[in-house]
Formats: structure tokens, C-alpha cells, sequence
């Protein structure tokens, strides 16, 4: 289930007393969420009363059947055992930009993943292609409730918690968290993925597919594709510890093909 581990000379710590669980790119498989959520109640009531946050590491949405779904189970979500956390990735960004009216943007949106995203809120995507793309737009908004925009307009782009820096897609290695762009915290690749430069804390992130946990000196990255490989992965983190949860789909429920 890892690729490439590198050991680090000092060992990451949470805060003192507090916990984190980070989940992967969901990609509208709200079948794989609700195992998730199921076996992350399991892991914490299993383990020593302490503060706990679960980090959504973003793109919540498109390229998997039920996008919507997914928006309102987490939107509406309420747990005694954790606090939530929401990062905004990429394809919350787009369609946020859609629903502010933004033009040039429906085409490709459509092609990756935005497609399945429209079919969740009850809309032909063949019929949405055809129209001109402000009208596309008016019907876009008329489907997404008010409360959906609402919640993603509210989520953050990086959570620091003790040694570790929980973040989208990455950062720009070299220049400090505070003048990190929003545009390489929810979009960067190679220059981040390649470097291996000492940020001055462990980067987890999503974005970038692999279909196994990769772990850097200065990475750890937990996309492993959830929308086409059914395997949704979360860590968990607390003092010097660290453990992987993972949630996988029968074969029978794949069809899709890995895209990053």
C-alpha cells in the first residue's frame, strides 16, 4: 500500500493531547464516503479520549456519480467524536468560478469530471453542452442550492497542526506558507511533487493520483483515485504515530478510468 517511503530524521508530532484524521479526494462517491465516515467513528472510539479533527483534503466533487450527495451528507454533518475541517481543491474552485458566472470555463469543466457533477443536481449534461454558455450557467445555478455554495465558499486552503501542513495539492517550495498562491495550494503538481526541499513541516495532500500512499521526507500524499479504483484512503495522526485507513469498492461497482 506505500510507495517509495523515505525515513525522516526527526519524527512529525501532533499537538499534545490532539488528533487528525486526513481523508483523500472523494470525487462524488458518496458510497466510499459513508464507509469512510463509518470506519473513522470506529478508529477514534477505539482509541484514548483527545480533540480530534477529520481534514477533508478537497475536490468533494465531479467525476463520480453523486457529487450532490456528497456535498449535503458532509454539509449537514455532525459527530460528538470529531471536528470537520474543509480544504478547497481544484474542482470546488471551478465550479464556484462557474456559479460567479465566469465564462471559458463550462468545456472543460464538463470534460473533467463536471459532466457527473451536473447529471448528481439533476440536469442532462448532453443538453447543458448544447446550450450557449451563459444560459448553461443560469441553469447551473438554478440546480445547486444556495446552502451547497454557501458551505464550499466557507472552506480554507491549508490547516497547519503541529508538524504537519495539511493542504490540497501542495505549495510552491522556497517561499513561505503565508505568500503560498491559492492557485498552488489547490492546483500545483511537478514543482511540488519533485522537490525535496525541507518545508519546515510535513505536507499532506491529495490532487495527484497514485494507486498507493506515497511518502516523502516531505510529503505525504493520500489520492489513490477513489472515484475509479473504489480505494478511498485516510491517515490518522496523533504524537509521533501515524496509520492509514483505506475503503474499498467491490469490483462490480468500478467502471471509471484513472485521470489526475
Amino acid at each position: 500500500m506505500f510507495k517509495s517511503l523515505q525515513p525522516r530524521n526527526k519524527v512529525p508530532r501532533t499537538p499534545r493531547g490532539r488528533r487528525v484524521y486526513a481523508v483523500g479526494d472523494i470525487h462524488g462517491r458518496a458510497d466510499l464516503l459513508e464507509r469512510m465516515l463509518a470506519d473513522l467513528e470506529r478508529d477514534i472510539a477505539g482509541r484514548r479520549t483527545a480533540e480530534t479533527f477529520v481534514v477533508f483534503l478537497g475536490d468533494l466533487i465531479d467525476r463520480g456519480p453523486h457529487s450532490r450527495q456528497v456535498v449535503e451528507r458532509l454539509l449537514l454533518l455532525k459527530s460528538d467524536l470529531f471536528q470537520p475541517v474543509f480544504l478547497l481543491g481544484n474542482h470546488e474552485e471551478v465550479l464556484l468560478r462557474l456559479l460567479a458566472g465566469e465564462l471559458g470555463l463550462l468545456a472543460s469543466w464538463m470534460r473533467f469530471g463536471g459532466a457527473e457533477c451536473a447529471q448528481s443536481y439533476g440536469l442532462d449534461p448532453g443538453q447543458l453542452s448544447h446550450l450557449p454558455e451563459a444560459a448553461a450557467i443560469e441553469a447551473l445555478r438554478a440546480a445547486v442550492p444556495a446552502s451547497h455554495v454557501e458551505f464550499l465558499k466557507g472552506f480554507i486552503d491549508t490547516f497547519r497542526f503541529g508538524d504537519y501542513l495539511f493542504v490540497h495539492a501542495g505549495i510552491r517550495p522556497g517561499i513561505s506558507l503565508a505568500a503560498q498562491s491559492q492557485r498552488d495550494l489547490r492546483w500545483i503538481r511537478s514543482d511540488f511533487l519533485n522537490s525535496d526541499a525541507d518545508h519546515g513541516f510535513l505536507v499532506v495532500h491529495g490532487h495527484t493520483i497514485d494507486l498507493e500512499i506515497v511518502e516523502r521526507n516531505n510529503r505525504i500524499g493520500i489520492d489513490t483515485g477513489a472515484y475509479a479504483s473504489g480505494m478511498l484512503t485516510a491517515i490518522g495522526l496523533e504524537n509521533g504515530e501515524r496509520w492509514y485507513l483505506s475503503t474499498n469498492a467491490t469490483e462490480s461497482e468500478q467502471s471509471a478510468t484513472l485521470v489526475d
